[in-house]
């Protein structure tokens, strides 16, 4: 379709940019999308993988922020029961810090606010018998349980890009825009393909997705110049082998006022962040410093008997959250909700710029965007999402269990922790995927881990995977458990197999 006009030119291929992406072709316009390099590979594969209201917010009266995030945890809740799943957080109450009749006061909103349906509400628990107390330092008696969902945040970028070419968008990876002109009333946006190749696509709207790059990708766009800026905080994480053994999550509240999550991370592993620091420079220079990690480790060692130090880590990852500039002093103060600043040339050719925004709201940012340059737009449909299933999604949460049972008995040569990780990753979609599988030489080459070739092959052919770090970090969440060498062995196969 190069040489046609596309209702909708989408640069970045984040949580933003492909869930415009699938709203869109789902309601009948026609959807080019470029992202420079894999899908979810900046912010939206770096965050805590929370869908959550977000119950600090509630600090700095973002009520509609918060009641917006709570109805959204539902609707995805439903849509994507394979990748987000419920979990339970611990609260530990810290005397000296926020008082108890406060901390019941923002719980008791939470529940609230929203039209909470299918997640249990708060309680009080007595952290000296419950399980969750064991491995927490004995001052700490009372604590507050409260439910919010885990997600896999690079999958969900991934069945958004999937569900809009499936509807027709035209979903491009390893493609960079070079610049975008408005001429007779029409975007023409210049990119280039990783092997060099440059093209031209033509677009009666331009949306701007790009996250940390906003500003950056502004200066090759002709637009109106504002003096709107993002403003870039930075969010860094650990990960360190398991410090407890139960399923629920802990939120730590900080001397400085913020507050830390300590969440199970693919079984064997606790996942601790985040931070908030103010960033200049480049977004793909992004790493964790040492200041961070002493400020993760000292926060953590201030509630677990487990102390841990630098030494301790296993992994670590940052992201670059690119906040609406709102002014405010402090990073932990600036809006996480998303603002949308239009730009439009006589009437035509609008040019739309997302800042900020959180991933559990990305959907309701999706259906703003489309009110936004819905006039531009003649003939667009009607809101659909938010009843709608992911791909994969078709079940109900509550059936996991006996949809992974079901699996295995269908493909028996599938052991029981193999069929869980591959419905947990592609939910219904891995009954297709095993259909071939009749004994265990069809599963091909084993790479390490019960990754095989059958499931790489299938990344390869229709989730745009195209090096290791694709596969390993942002389809499978293995990336942890494979050894150097192992790592290689299957970026040499896919040298192999893409040349």
């Amino acid at each position: 379709m190069k040489d046609s006009v596309y209702d909708i030119a989408i640069l970045g291929g984040g949580i933003n940019g492909t869930g415009i992406a699938r709203d869109a072709s789902g309601r009948g316009l026609s959807v080019f999308l470029c992202e420079q390099n894999d899908l979810a590979s900046g912010t939206s594969s770096a965050s805590t993988k929370l869908i959550h209201g977000g119950l600090r917010y509630l600090e700095y009266y973002e009520f509609r922020l918060v009641r917006e995030a709570l109805r959204e945890r539902e609707i995805l809740l439903r849509a994507a029961p394979h990748i987000i799943w419920p979990l339970r957080f611990i609260l530990p109450h810290h005397r000296g810090l926020r008082p108890s009749w406060l901390i019941r006061l923002g719980l008791f909103l939470y529940d609230h606010i929203s039209g909470r349906e299918q997640l249990p509400g708060t309680s009080t628990i007595n952290l000296e018998d419950d399980e969750a107390g064991k491995n927490l330092k004995g001052n700490y008696t009372k604590g507050f349980e409260y439910s919010d969902c885990w997600v896999m945040d690079s999958r969900l970028v991934v069945l958004n890009a999937m569900d809009a070419a499936a509807r027709g968008a035209s979903i491009n990876t390893q493609t960079k825009c070079l610049g975008a002109q408005r001429h007779d009333g029409l975007w023409h946006v210049l990119v280039q393909k990783i092997d060099g190749k440059e093209y031209t696509i033509k677009a009666k709207t331009l949306i701007n997705a790009t996250g940390p790059w906003l500003d950056t990708m502004l200066t090759h766009i002709s637009h109106k110049r504002t003096n709107e800026h993002i403003r870039m905080v930075k969010g860094s994480h650990i990960i360190v082998s398991q410090l407890f053994t139960h399923k629920k999550a802990y939120i730590f509240q900080n001397r400085d006022g913020r507050i830390i999550f300590a969440i199970p991370y693919e079984n064997d592993f606790t996942l601790i962040g985040t931070t908030d620091v103010d960033f200049q420079g480049s977004p793909d220079t992004a790493t964790i410093s040492e200041e961070e990690i002493n400020y993760l480790c000292t926060a953590a060692n201030e509630y677990f008997t487990t102390q841990i130090t630098s030494q301790d880590i296993i992994h670590t990852f940052s992201g670059i959250r690119p906040l609406f500039d709102d002014g405010k002093s402090e990073a932990k103060a600036a809006t996480r909700d998303y603002t949308l600043k239009i730009d439009v040339d006589s009437g035509k050719a609008p040019l739309l710029s997302i800042y900020g925004g959180k991933i559990t709201t990305y959907r309701k940012l999706a259906e703003s965007v489309l009110e936004k340059i819905g006039p531009y737009l003649p003939g667009i449909g009607k809101k659909w999402t938010e009843n709608a299933h992911f791909p994969g999604g078709d079940f109900s949460p509550e059936n996991f269990d006996d949809e992974v049972l079901r699996l295995q008995k269908e493909c028996n040569s599938l052991t029981p922790k193999l069929a869980r990780r591959l419905l947990r990753t592609y939910g219904s979609i891995a009954f297709t995927l095993c259909k071939p599988l009749q004994n265990k030489r069809d599963f091909g080459q084993h790479f390490g881990h019960e990754l095989y070739e059958f499931e790489v092959r299938y990344l390869l052919q229709n989730e745009w995977a195209i090096t290791q770090d694709d596969i390993l970090l942002r389809r499978t969440n293995m990336g942890l458990y494979f050894s150097e060498k192992e790592k290689t062995t299957l970026e040499l196969w896919l040298n192999k197999e893409l040349l």
